[in-house]
C-alpha cells in the first residue's frame, strides 16, 4: 500500500510541477518571514543592558526599577504585571554602612551619575564622581585626579587635554571647570565626590553602589554576602516607603550582564517594548503565513477535484487517497520551507542592521546572537511544513469521503454546494471582528491599536470563508454590465459564473493585502495627523531654551511675553480590562502655569489650568471620557521613580494626543525626574517683536542654546525602535501578501490553461481570450479592493473614534501606491500564466 501511495504522489508531483512552483513561491517567503522574526524574538528575549561603567565590579547594588500591579481577574487566581521605571530609583546612603560590614569586602563605591552638557558645543556628558572611576575600572591617562570643585577629568573620547577649560550646565546652572586629567572612556566627567554630590542635588542617596572583593573572593561569594546582609538589614529604596502597597520589593543585587541594568536606563523598557511588538507582529505574521498556506493548497487540490474523485471511482480508498496527497504535499514542501529558513539568517542580520544604523535601537541594548540562535528558523520551518500537510488533508477530505458511485459525476463537473456551514462559519468570523472592533472603541492606545488588528484580521478570514458568495455578490453588480461589453464580457461573465469557488479563491489574498496594508498604514497615519495637528495648535511659543536655565532671567529679557519651563517623564498607570490588571506608560509633560496658554495651550474644556499644583494633574479629553473622570476626581499615578500618589482632577483638556493624556505643574513631575536633558524653557515673544533679536538677547542672558520652537509631540523613550519594527513589519508583511496575490493568481492561471486552449479550438480569437482575461483580472482585483477596503473601514473607523474622535486620515499618495501595486500584481498574476494559451 505504501509503495502506492508513493507512485501516486511522486506522478503528481511530475505532471502538476508547474502548478506546485507558485505554491513553492509562497512557502519560501513564509518560511523565510517566520524564521526571521523568530530570530528577532529570540535575540530579543535574550537582550540585556550593555555593561561599560561597571565592567571592574563584579557585584553591583541598585534599586528596584520595576513596578508592579496585582488584581484578580473574573473566575480566576490573582494576577500580577509590571512594568520598568525610566527614572532613576536611588538607593539610601546607609547602605553604604551595610555593605562595609559584609565578609570578603575590599571597597564600596557609591556612584552618582550627572547628565551634563557643554554649553559651547552641545555635547553630552555624564558627571560621576572620581572614585567611581574603579568600577569601570577607568585609568588615568593624562595628568592627575580632581581635587578642587573646578576641577575635572574627562574621558579620552572626549577629545580634551589637560589644562583646557570646559564649561557644563546640568539642572539649569552652568559652571566652569579646569581640565586636570584624561582618562579612559567615553562620555563621562568626573568631579571630586563632594562635588559631585553638589551637582547631583539629591544628598542622603546614590544612584548605584559597585562591590569590589577582596583577593581570593569569588564573584558567587560576594553575591551571596551581599544578599544577604541586605536581606537581614531589610534595605530598600529610597521611594519603597512611598509605593503602592505591594510594590516595595528589597534592593536588586546585580552580577554578569545584569550589572548593565543599573547603567542603561532606558534599555530594559525599550527591550520590553520590542519584546511586546514582536511578539503581536509574529503572530500576525504565523495567522497570514497559514492563512496563504492553507488557501494555496485548497486551491491546487481543488483544481485537481476531478482527478481525485476519478482515483475515488476506479477503487482508491480514503486512506490510500489521503496519504498519496499528504507525501505529494509533504515532498513539495520540504525543499522550499528550507531553504526559506536559510533566506531568514541574513533577512534577520538585514533588520538588525537596520535598526542600529538607524539610531532606533537603545545605544545600551545589546541583542546576542550566539550560533544555537540560528536553528530556530528549523523550527519554523518545520511549523510551515506541518500548516501545508495538515492543509492537504483538509483540502482532499471531500474528495476522501465521497461514496465511489458519486465520484465519477464529480470527475465530470457535476456542481457541489459550498455548504451551509461554511457560510454559517464566515458570517460568525465577521461578526467576531466586528465586536473587536467595537471593544477598540472603548480603548485607546496600544489596547485599541491590536483590537483594530485583530478584527480586520479576523475579518479577512471571514471574507475568505464566504469567498464563493462574495464572488456571487460581485457578480451581480457586475454581471450586467460585463455582458454589454461584447463578447469579451460575455466570456469573462460566463467564466466567473460558472466557477464561483475560483473566484472566490482569487479575491481572498487581495483583500488580505488591501486590509492589512490599509488598516496598519491607516492607523499610524491618522494618528500622525491627528498627533501634529494638535501639536501645531497648541504651540504658541516662539522660542525654545534648550536645558533650563533662570526662569526669572528669561522674563526680564526684553520683548519675552512668556515663559513656561516644562520637563518631560514617563508615568505608569495601573488599570483592569476584563479584570484583567494592566500597567499603561504614558510620556508625560510638567508646566509651570505663570502664562502658560501664551506659550502652550492644551485647550481646556473643563475646569482651568490656574489650579494646576502640586498634588493635581489635568487629564486628557479621551481619557476622562474612557474613565468618567471629571474635575475633581481623583487620580492614582505611578511616577517614574516608583513613588505613587494620588491626584485631584483639577482640568481636562483636550490636546492630549500632542501633549499627554496626563499634564502635572512642573514642581510635582520635576521631583521624580532624573535626568535635566528633559527640561526646557518655552518663549513667548511680544507681537510685531524682533525674534532674533530677542534669541540673541536671551542666549546671552541665560548662556544657554536658543532655539526657535518645533511643535511639541509627546512619545515615549522606546517610540523610534517600535517606530521603526512597525515600518518593518509592514513592508514585509505587505510584500509577502502581495507574492500571495501571485501565486495564487498564477496557480490558478495555471489550472486554467487546458480550459483557454479548448475556448481556442472552438473557435474564440486570441484578442477575444486576451481581452476575457484582462475583463476577468479586473473583476477580480475590483473586488479585491472594494471588499478589502470595506473590511479596513470597520476597524480604522473604531480606532479613529477610540483614539482621535476624528475620521481615518490615509495620505493619498499611500492610497494611490496600494491600488497600483495590487493592481499590477493581480494582472501579472492572471496574464502572465496563461499567456502561451490564449496565443
Amino acid at each position: 500500500m505504501s509503495s502506492a501511495q508513493a507512485l501516486l504522489a511522486a506522478r503528481a508531483r511530475r505532471v502538476h510541477r508547474r502548478a506546485w512552483t507558485a505554491f513553492a513561491a509562497a512557502l519560501v517567503l513564509a518560511s523565510a518571514l517566520l524564521g526571521s522574526f523568530a530570530l528577532a524574538i529570540t535575540s530579543t528575549a535574550l537582550g540585556h543592558a550593555r555593561v561599560e561603567r561597571y565592567a571592574g565590579a563584579p557585584v553591583v547594588v541598585a534599586g528596584d526599577q520595576t513596578t508592579r500591579y496585582t488584581a484578580k481577574p473574573w473566575g480566576s487566581d490573582a494576577e500580577t504585571v509590571s512594568a520598568v521605571l525610566t527614572e532613576r530609583v536611588r538607593l539610601p546612603s546607609s547602605t553604604l554602612d551595610v555593605l562595609r560590614k559584609v565578609d570578603g569586602v575590599r571597597a564600596v563605591v557609591p556612584d552618582l551619575s550627572v547628565p551634563l552638557r557643554s554649553t559651547v558645543d552641545g555635547r553630552e556628558f555624564h558627571g560621576h564622581p572620581w572614585g567611581a572611576a574603579e568600577l569601570g575600572p577607568y585609568k588615568l591617562l593624562k595628568g592627575r585626579a580632581p581635587a578642587a570643585a573646578d576641577e575635572v577629568v574627562v574621558s579620552a573620547g572626549e577629545g580634551r587635554s589637560p589644562g583646557e577649560r570646559l564649561r557644563l550646565r546640568g539642572y539649569g546652572e552652568a559652571h566652569t571647570y579646569d581640565v586636570v586629567g584624561v582618562t579612559e572612556g567615553e562620555g563621562a566627567a568626573y568631579f571630586t565626590d563632594s562635588q559631585a554630590r553638589t551637582l547631583a542635588g539629591h544628598p542622603g542617596s546614590v544612584d548605584a553602589i559597585g562591590v569590589l572583593p577582596r583577593p581570593g573572593v569569588s564573584s558567587g561569594q560576594l553575591y551571596e554576602g551581599v544578599r544577604a546582609a541586605l536581606d537581614e538589614a531589610g534595605a530598600r529604596d529610597v521611594s519603597a516607603p512611598h509605593r503602592a502597597k505591594g510594590d516595595a520589593r528589597p534592593l536588586r543585587v546585580l552580577t554578569g550582564d545584569g550589572r548593565g541594568l543599573a547603567e542603561q536606563l532606558d534599555a530594559p523598557a525599550a527591550r520590553t517594548g520590542a519584546l511586546e511588538l514582536l511578539a503581536a507582529i509574529s503572530a500576525t505574521v504565523a495567522m497570514i503565513a497559514f492563512l496563504v498556506i492553507s488557501s494555496l493548497t485548497a486551491q491546487a487540490l481543488r483544481q485537481r477535484s476531478g482527478e481525485l474523485a476519478l482515483l475515488r471511482a476506479v477503487g482508491a480508498s480514503p486512506r490510500q487517497l489521503r496519504a498519496a496527497v499528504g507525501r505529494e504535499v509533504l515532498r513539495v514542501s520540504v525543499r522550499p520551507a528550507l531553504i526559506g529558513a536559510l533566506v531568514s539568517v541574513p533577512a534577520f542580520l538585514g533588520l538588525l542592521h537596520l535598526l542600529r544604523s538607524g539610531g532606533a535601537l537603545p545605544a545600551g541594548l545589546e541583542l546576542p546572537t550566539p550560533a544555537w540562535l540560528f536553528t530556530a528558523p528549523l523550527v519554523t520551518a518545520g511549523l510551515t511544513i506541518g500548516v501545508a500537510r495538515l492543509s492537504a488533508l483538509f483540502g482532499c477530505a471531500r474528495a476522501a469521503r465521497i461514496r465511489p458511485a458519486l465520484a465519477l459525476g464529480e470527475a465530470h463537473g457535476a456542481a457541489t454546494d459550498s455548504g451551509q456551514g461554511r457560510r454559517i462559519a464566515g458570517l460568525v468570523l465577521l461578526g467576531l471582528g466586528a465586536s473587536s472592533a467595537g471593544v477598540s472603541v472603548t480603548q485607546s492606545g496600544a489596547t485599541a491599536a491590536t483590537a483594530a488588528s485583530t478584527a480586520a484580521l479576523t475579518m479577512v478570514i471571514g471574507c475568505a470563508v464566504l469567498g464563493p458568495w462574495l464572488a456571487r455578490g460581485a457578480l451581480a453588480v457586475l454581471g450586467p454590465v460585463l455582458r454589454r461589453r461584447g463578447p469579451q464580457g460575455k466570456l469573462a461573465a460566463a467564466e466567473l459564473t460558472a466557477n464561483m469557488p475560483r473566484f472566490g479563491a482569487a479575491i481572498t489574498p487581495i483583500v488580505l493585502v488591501t486590509a492589512f496594508v490599509v488598516v496598519q498604514l491607516g492607523a499610524g497615519a491618522t494618528m500622525r495627523h491627528t498627533g501634529e495637528r494638535q501639536a501645531t495648535a497648541a504651540l504658541h511659543a516662539d522660542l525654545k531654551v534648550t536645558g533650563g536655565g533662570s526662569l526669572d532671567a528669561i522674563r526680564r529679557t526684553p520683548g519675552v511675553r512668556a515663559a513656561t519651563r516644562i520637563v518631560r517623564s514617563t508615568v505608569v498607570v495601573a488599570g483592569k480590562e476584563a479584570g484583567s490588571p494592566e500597567l499603561d506608560r504614558l510620556p508625560v509633560l510638567g508646566v509651570t502655569r505663570e502664562g502658560l496658554t501664551h506659550t502652550l495651550d492644551p485647550r481646556t474644556v473643563k475646569g482651568s489650568l490656574d489650579d494646576l499644583r502640586p498634588g493635581t494633574v489635568s487629564v486628557g479629553s479621551d481619557r476622562a471620557r474612557a474613565q468618567g473622570l471629571h474635575v475633581g476626581s481623583q487620580v492614582q499615578v505611578r511616577f517614574g521613580d516608583g513613588v505613587e500618589r494620588t491626584l485631584g482632577v483639577a482640568a481636562v483638556h483636550e490636546r492630549g494626543l500632542a501633549l499627554g493624556e496626563l499634564l502635572f505643574s512642573y514642581a510635582e513631575l520635576a521631583r521624580h525626574v532624573s535626568s535635566p536633558d528633559a527640561v526646557d524653557v518655552l518663549v513667548a515673544t511680544d507681537p510685531g517683536a524682533d525674534i532674533a533679536a530677542v534669541r540673541a538677547r536671551l542666549s546671552q542672558a541665560v548662556g544657554s542654546e536658543v532655539t526657535e520652537t518645533r511643535p511639541l509631540h509627546l512619545t515615549l523613550p522606546d517610540h523610534a525602535l517600535n517606530d521603526r519594527l512597525s515600518g518593518i513589519a509592514v513592508a514585509a508583511i505587505g510584500g509577502f501578501t502581495m507574492i500571495a496575490v501571485l501565486s495564487t493568481l498564477s496557480l490558478i492561471g495555471v489550472g486554467r490553461r487546458p480550459g483557454l486552449r479548448l475556448l481556442r479550438r472552438v473557435g474564440a480569437g486570441r484578442d477575444q481570450v486576451r481581452g476575457m482575461l484582462r475583463t476577468e483580472a479586473a473583476v477580480v482585483t475590483l473586488t479585491g479592493l472594494t471588499v478589502g477596503t470595506a473590511v479596513a473601514a470597520v476597524p480604522l473607523l473604531a480606532f479613529s473614534f477610540a483614539t482621535s474622535r476624528t475620521l481615518p486620515h490615509l495620505p493619498l499618495a499611500q492610497a494611490a501606491l496600494i491600488t497600483a501595486a495590487v493592481s499590477a500584481t493581480a494582472c501579472a498574476g492572471t496574464l502572465l500564466p496563461t499567456r502561451s494559451a490564449s496565443r
